[in-house]
């Protein structure tokens, strides 16, 4: 019953075949007769035709032409169709294999290359008038839709969260192309030279660059320094910048124990203290070593502050053993402070420029901010610098009449890391409508909620405008979260019965996942789930540095800069008594051989 079904449909695809290769045989060999000078005679579109060609050749067919320009032609023409063939084929599996239910084309349409320009022109004012924008004077390249494009942008007031695994591409991806294609000043901090070795010649070209690298990250030389103690003219700017040091130390900002908060008040003080008696950051790590010393009790009191000089006052006579672990917690906080590599690039120096950042966010330069993480490093002061230039940036802004033009860029990757800014997430939604392009890049969720507390992270969350989530989220719960956010989709299943009085078929509807928690963590690299404010989530896909035009001068702009650093790094390492880097390690072990004796002993 079954086979009897299908046999007019086997008849019938037997026929189309034999006429698609029937016509693609007359088509080919008469193109070929022509292109080899026989000129245009097709022979009659008949079955008898094709059977002259099988019993006679070509010649009866095309008698001018030869049998090699009829042939190739014939093949030509197959060998074109199946190309075709192949290429249409991929495209509508591609179509076919994109998940339903996320946005479009016509959804995402705001964030085209023609709603953007649109939305660029109303956002700076500075491009009212002029018929053609260069694409990133409209705003910030994310990646191409996927699977054709176009390429989407976020606009100048978004603010973005990126959540992607080690090596899934947040700096090939995000953070060199921000840098290469910012309009405005940048901030950029890292614990890896590799952003900064591709982006700072092209950067040189724009404004001047900036490199803070107190640790050696690039070992570059020191040719800045920053007044740490500028912002501390007031208790707010005193209590900030204590509040970076402290939150270098504590993992979890929403559990702060008896020590952390008093050391921040005595750090507050102290930073105060010294900005306004015009103190060094020597005098106060001094101040710290000596808890009797009466030096910041008395400046407080001089500038009339005499309620911060009593809370001090009180806490220096307290009970020694409470006095001391404020005292000694504060230390630790600022405990960096203590390497004379790193203090000197936060006190003056008369023979090197200052960075001032109210100046920057005004100009097209570069700042780089590089840290290493982990014990010992400098994250109060590069988390400090980067909010002393992102809140300049705010106070611009309101100058300017409320937003910055062009917008000022800060990528703040391994911002866990280097950069924990206590209250960034709460700053967030401000700085996106100052104009201020902040993109923050973290390796989980769980990474932020560890920095900023479960309260925090949600509060980031919330207020970003754009995120993208990458390959490699292993966080099953955060995971689930996101294909719920994702939603779900009508799935069409079929179903086919059979029966005496023939075959039925019938279709049943479900619900499924869009994109199911084990396909989001198994994206693949390059690509990324973006969730945009105001529309269903895309699927897109990341556009690498080195795969743009103009990557050439870049990339060897960038091995350049490699071989430099490698070279200044093998001088830091050797020293100037080594004659090579196996003298300075043998150095060193004898160093490190001796202490644990002395240790011993």
């Amino acid at each position: 019953m079954y086979g009897s079904e299908l046999a007019p449909w086997a008849i019938v695809l037997v026929a189309g075949a034999c006429l698609v290769l029937f016509g693609g045989v007359w088509l080919g060999g008469t193109i070929g007769a022509a292109l080899t000078g026989a000129g245009w005679h097709p022979p009659a579109f008949a079955l008898t035709t094709f059977g002259t060609l099988l019993t006679e050749g070509t010649g009866k067919l095309w008698p001018d032409a030869s049998t090699v320009g009829v042939t190739a032609g014939i093949v030509g023409l197959f060998g074109a169709v199946v190309a075709v063939g192949v290429l249409a084929g991929r495209r509508v599996m591609r179509f076919l294999s994109r998940p339903k239910g996320l946005a479009g084309r016509r959804e995402l349409a705001s964030m085209c290359p023609d709603g953007i320009a649109a939305r660029a022109r109303d956002l700076r004012p500075s491009l009212k008038g002029r018929e053609h924008l260069h694409p990133d004077e409209t705003g910030n390249l994310l990646g191409d839709l996927e699977p054709n494009g176009p390429e989407l942008r976020s606009s100048f007031e978004d603010v973005e969260l990126d959540l992607m695994a080690p090596r899934a591409g947040k700096s090939t991806g995000i953070a060199v192309p921000r840098v290469l294609r910012a309009q405005g000043a940048v901030l950029l901090t890292s614990n890896k030279s590799d952003v900064y070795a591709v982006t700072r010649a092209e950067r040189e070209k724009t404004g001047k660059v900036w490199t803070f690298d107190p640790q050696g990250i690039a070992h570059t030389p020191r040719e800045m320094w920053w007044d740490i103690l500028a912002d501390c003219h007031t208790i707010e700017g005193a209590r900030r910048l204590a509040g970076h040091f402290v939150a270098s130390v504590n993992d979890d900002q929403s559990k702060k124990d008896f020590w952390i908060s008093a050391a921040q008040n005595t750090l507050t003080a102290l930073f105060l203290a010294a900005a306004r008696g015009k103190a060094s950051v020597l005098d106060l790590l001094a101040w710290l070593a000596d808890p009797a010393d009466r030096t910041p009790v008395d400046l407080l009191r001089d500038i009339n502050m005499t309620a911060m000089a009593e809370q001090l006052q009180g806490t220096v006579r307290g009970a020694v053993e409470t006095r001391d672990g404020i005292y000694e917690t504060a230390r630790q906080c600022v405990a960096c402070l203590l390497d004379p590599e790193i203090v000197a690039w936060v006190t003056p120096d008369p023979h090197r420029p200052q960075f001032k950042p109210h100046q920057h966010v005004l100009t097209q330069d570069t700042l780089y901010l590089l840290s290493k993480d982990g014990g010992g490093s400098a994250a109060g002061v590069i988390a400090g610098l980067a909010d002393a230039t992102m809140r300049a940036g705010v106070v611009a802004a309101e100058r300017m009449g409320g937003r910055l033009d062009p917008p000022m860029t800060a990528v703040l990757d391994e911002a866990a890391n280097v950069c924990r800014i206590s209250d960034l997430p709460d700053l967030y939604s401000h700085f996106g409508s100052r104009g201020i392009n902040v993109v923050t890049l973290l390796q989980s969720y769980r990474q932020g909620s560890r920095v900023w507390g479960e309260a925090g992270m949600d509060a980031m969350w919330s207020a970003a405008t754009i995120k993208l989530l990458g390959a490699g989220l292993d966080d099953a719960d955060f995971v689930e979260k996101i294909s719920k956010l994702v939603g779900q989709a009508d799935v069409r299943t079929p179903s086919i019965s059979k029966s005496k009085e023939g075959t039925s078929r019938s279709y049943s509807y479900r619900l499924d996942p869009v994109l199911p928690a084990d396909k989001i963590r198994a994206l693949p690299k390059g690509t990324a789930l973006l969730l945009a404010t105001g529309v269903r989530p895309a699927l897109i896909r990341l556009r690498p540095w080195y795969k743009e035009p103009g990557a050439g001068p870049i990339s060897a702009a960038a091995k350049a800069e490699v071989a430099a650093i490698t070279e200044r790094a093998t001088r830091s390492w050797a020293g100037p008594a080594a004659t090579g880097v196996e003298d300075a390690v043998g150095r060193w072990q004898r160093d490190a051989v001796s202490l644990h004796k002395r240790a011993a002993d």
